[in-house]
């Protein structure tokens, strides 16, 4: 049986003196010291570094399922892009064309006549092209009965283009200082109305054209430029 050993009387300066029991606790002190060294060296930083891939890992996987399933409807959603695009095409085509504006302002004016309405202001300014149309914006001042400005309207809505108009800082009142609010109410007042309409037209593929170049930087342009005169070389 080994003795006991005093920790006071053990002489570091030469372990291999010391008892048996002395040398295993040592040695096994410093075997537990080495672990947790190891552990906090190395094992803890790749435990929080493994939970940070698994992380990741599950942010890819959810990414690329929902890619996978764009990427199955992706056919579907091209062809359905093309058909919002054909019916896009065809609403145009029915707006008046550059060619009919300004017959469709000579009717939206005689319209207004037609029905009893007296137009002291119909000035129409110049357009304002957009994307794929074109504004044309119209001042204009207006007097007439309640009835015939609801037939003023139905006759534009009959016109065989179809005709869009929006208002913009429009103004509508008594005509006169003693107009009396019954015979508004009934219909036989006069109103006035002032303010701006504004109607559209599409823009043919030159025009669109002619509006994405414009669109395009300066050197675009004339890099376009260069490639057409080469090409025509």
């Amino acid at each position: 049986m080994s003795k006991k050993f005093d920790i006071k009387n053990l002489d570091f300066n030469n372990i291999g003196s010391w008892p048996q029991q002395a040398k295993i606790v040592f040695f096994a002190l410093v075997a537990l010291v080495i672990l947790f060294l190891s552990w906090q060296l190395f094992i803890s930083g790749r435990a929080e570094e493994l939970e940070s891939l698994e992380r990741r890992e599950a942010e890819l996987r959810a990414d690329f399922e929902k890619k996978q399933g764009q990427a199955a409807n992706l056919g579907a959603l091209k062809q359905q892009l093309v058909q919002m695009e054909a019916q896009l095409q065809q609403m145009l085509r029915q707006l008046p064309s550059k060619n009919e504006m300004p017959d469709l302002i000579v009717d939206i004016s005689q319209t207004a006549l037609a029905t009893g309405i007296t137009n002291e202001l119909f000035q129409p300014g110049p357009e304002q092209p957009k994307d794929f149309y074109a504004e044309k914006p119209i001042e204009l001042r207006m007097v007439g009965s309640y009835h015939q400005f609801g037939a003023f309207v139905s006759g534009v809505a009959s016109l065989p283009r179809v005709v869009i108009m929006t208002m913009h800082d429009i103004s509508l009142k008594p005509r006169g200082a003693g107009e009396q609010n019954a015979a508004i109410t009934a219909g036989t007042g006069m109103l006035e109305l002032s303010g701006t309409v504004k109607t559209y037209r599409y823009l043919d593929e030159s025009e669109v054209a002619e509006q994405q170049k414009a669109a395009q930087p300066d050197g675009q342009q004339a890099a376009a430029g260069k490639a057409g005169a080469q090409g025509g070389a």
